[in-house]
């Protein structure tokens, strides 16, 4: 569903991506981990178009990405911090994202609407939400046209435990309608719960990509952050850059 072929990017002196491979389908959750620095910001936004590699291709659905935007409405996406107009009302933004939409997405998904009692709030302004409520309609929003692709930066920061939960059951729940997810969290307890693979990236590079399961039986940990910590200790720093 989703290529990426050798993609590179710089920002001035430093190489954010390098030469980075990787094929990723339906079906998967997709842990995206790394120190920070790593490049995971750089290649969420490579995939949404939001960041031109210097050289490379990403191809979803076996088309190149740079031909035509419109692959975008295929991907939910949640960022880790939203950034909305502050006088627009939450009801406002979700008839414009609808709006936006013109018809094209098939099945409009309210249920974190609902969960969330968003409805309660559709008259508030955007400046007038704090942090967590702010995550809420990001992740209702992301979900609202039940898109094959969820694209969720750091999904359960600023959210209340329970709050955090309703989106992980929801997302344990899309998982089973054969969707792609890409994850990166701070947070290893929530991507133990919730990831199928682990990307490991550092300086730009992939470090290795292992199944949850893979990933815990080499190295005998159950506990994906001390999983990681020993797969690591392995490593060389030259075996890094």
């Amino acid at each position: 569903m989703l290529q990426i072929q050798n993609i590179s990017k710089t920002f001035g002196k430093f190489k954010v991506l390098d030469q980075l491979d990787l094929h990723v389908g339906r079906g998967q959750a997709v842990a995206i981990i790394g120190p920070n620095g790593a490049g995971k910001t750089t290649l969420i936004k490579s995939i949404l178009g939001m960041v031109v590699p210097d050289s490379g291709a990403i191809r979803f659905q076996g088309h190149p990405i740079g031909q035509d935007a419109g692959y975008r409405r295929h991907i939910g996406y949640m960022p880790q911090i939203g950034r909305y107009p502050d006088n627009m009302q939450v009801g406002q933004l979700f008839d414009m994202m609808r709006d936006l939409r013109q018809g094209a997405a098939e099945t409009i998904d309210e249920e974190l609407i609902q969960a969330y009692q968003l409805d309660a709030i559709f008259s508030k302004t955007m400046r007038t939400l704090s942090g967590g409520t702010r995550q809420k309609v990001s992740a209702a929003l992301a979900f609202l046209f039940s898109p094959p692709v969820m694209i969720l930066d750091e999904p359960t920061a600023g959210l209340d435990p329970l709050s955090a939960e309703i989106l992980k059951e929801k997302i344990q729940r899309e998982k089973q309608q054969n969707k792609l997810f890409l994850i990166t969290s701070h947070i290893m307890s929530d991507l133990e719960e919730l990831a199928t693979e682990v990307l490991y990236l550092v300086d730009g590079k992939i470090v290795f990509f292992k199944t949850l399961e893979a990933l815990k039986l080499e190295t005998g940990e159950e506990r994906l952050g001390k999983a990681l910590a020993r797969i690591m200790a392995g490593h060389r720093p030259s075996q890094l850059s």
